[in-house]
């Protein structure tokens, strides 16, 4: 209405043509002129589109990469609607932004690929989150189980016998001859359709179109129907092999069943007797986990830190997070642009962290929490904490998680509480020993220096303060469990000072 013309673009033929017959029902009776390019539209037809598109005569546009093509040029674009952004790549979106430079854009998916999760969470690009299912609309039921004869015949025989329709999606398009023989085989009774890439224009519309009425009960495909189709009638997905799909395919295919207000179940077949890659198990194992309505963007977070984030000003769409975390990651890139915005004093006096060595191991062992990512949460979570009550709270959930802690992890806990009193008394560096402990403040400063030297003098000869201004104090610490608590009465004191000066 503003004058402007719009392009929404999808990455598969079928969601297109599914799109423009959706525009056009909505904006029926509208002054608005819709059109949809892709190659299930004539050359002939393509041309004219083209043409509007110029003079622009043709105000709404729905279509696939056909439309980022070279010899497609906008009157007036103002928006630019990117439908399952997670299908296209980074150069194709580079393309879509070289259209016009001042245009509005909207990316839309269920399953942000990680690179654009990433500009969204460091404030790169405006996010909103739809997170209000549709009324009455049930989770998808989700079951990951070795192949089964059996148990794929009872599932597609019982969305037949309650009228419904089923998806059974392979990998690959030379998987479908062998699915298809399989089907005749064992399920007999059902009326099979086959849907590949593969295809004619004319022989894909025309199956599609078919399942659309009913007229199949099966659509044996690949990952063509991956992408956003709506059959409400559709409430039962086998996937053939799940291991050799992404996480954000696997969410996408679920997504295929369920769009009603009918229960839909999703089965995940893997081979029988085959062992699973590391990654493939972990993806299917937050796919069942993430069994809510609406779970996408935290399926999402979790591709993040399983890919990682790749390169915000390059066309990697994923990687560098995986080496040091999603965390660790987030804090290193806000501390670089604060430091860019700040100038080179903002690291040195935000981020300090004191050095404390005691001499023994202090860890969270694989023994006692096998799992490594789970591991490092813990430390990341422990890094963050200063408070003895948040310590107490952690050891005690720890105990209820994991059962009784090793002392390596109690030593670690002891530990975090002497940084919290190092942070307190500006202490950058503790190094305790069997004959006492060394203590160094940050940038030689100690804000009640008055309060310390009446302290030291009180030790009399057990104290030294050293020529390069550290403090020596000589005790007898034989074991780690009187180093920790000598040293935690020590620190106490210094930040008890402190505190005192209010």
């Amino acid at each position: 209405m503003g004058g402007k013309q719009a392009a929404i673009v999808v990455p598969t033929t079928l969601l297109a043509r599914q799109h423009f017959k959706t525009f056009t029902e909505r904006f029926k009776g509208l002054p608005v002129n819709i059109r949809h390019a892709s190659r299930l539209v004539g050359n002939k037809e393509l041309s004219d589109i083209k043409k509007g598109l110029a003079d622009g005569t043709v105000d709404i546009v729905v279509g696939t990469h056909a439309l980022l093509g070279n010899t497609i040029d906008f009157d007036r674009l103002g928006l630019l609607v990117i439908d399952e952004e997670q299908r296209f790549g980074v150069k194709h979106k580079e393309r879509l932004k070289e259209l016009k430079s001042d245009i509005h854009v909207l990316t839309l998916s269920a399953t942000p690929i990680p690179r654009t999760l990433q500009l969204a969470l460091t404030g790169v690009r405006e996010l909103s989150l739809i997170t209000t299912a549709p009324v009455d609309r049930m989770a998808v039921r989700t079951f990951i189980t070795p192949f089964d004869t059996l148990t794929v015949r009872e599932a597609l025989l019982r969305e037949r016998y309650r009228g419904g329709q089923s998806f059974y999606v392979c990998p690959r398009v030379r998987d479908l001859d062998e699915r298809r023989q399989f089907l005749a085989e064992h399920v007999p009774e059902l009326k099979v359709a086959v849907a590949h890439g593969q295809m004619s224009l004319g022989e894909l519309d025309d199956i599609m179109n078919a399942f659309y009425d009913g007229q199949y009960d099966v659509l044996l495909a690949t990952t063509i129907v991956e992408s956003g189709l709506d059959i409400p009638t559709a409430n039962t997905l086998i996937v053939h092999r799940a291991d050799m799909f992404g996480l954000a395919q696997l969410y996408q295919l679920r997504g295929r069943v369920g769009r009603s207000k009918t229960r839909a179940y999703a089965i995940f077949t893997l081979p029988v007797n085959k062992t699973l890659t590391a990654t493939a198990e972990r993806r299917l194992k937050v796919l069942q986990s993430l069994d809510t309505v609406g779970a996408g963007f935290e399926l999402a977070s979790h591709d993040l830190d399983i890919r990682g984030s790749g390169n915000l000003l390059g066309d990697q769409q994923s990687g560098q997070i995986r080496e040091v975390g999603y965390e660790l990651y987030q804090q290193m890139l806000e501390e670089a642009v604060a430091e860019l915005k700040d100038g080179d004093d903002y690291s040195a006096e935000e981020k300090w962290s004191p050095q404390i060595s005691i001499g023994t191991a202090v860890l969270i062992p694989e023994s006692y929490v096998p799992d490594l990512q789970l591991r490092l949460g813990l430390y990341r979570r422990l890094s963050d904490i200063r408070e003895p009550e948040d310590i107490d709270a952690f050891g005690a959930e720890m105990i209820d998680r994991f059962g009784p802690m090793p002392e390596e992890v109690e030593y670690l806990l002891k530990i975090v509480y002497i940084k919290g009193l190092c942070f307190m008394a500006n202490v950058s560096k503790l190094e305790a020993g069997p004959k006492g402990a060394v203590i160094g403040f940050r940038n030689n400063d100690y804000p009640a220096a008055t309060k310390l030297v009446g302290y030291l003098g009180e030790q009399g000869s057990l104290a030294k303060i050293r020529p390069d201004q550290t403090i020596y104090l000589s005790r007898n610490w034989e074991t780690a469990e009187k180093r920790l608590k000598g040293s935690a009465v020590i620190l106490s004191k210094l930040a008890g000072f402190v505190r005192e000066l209010g």
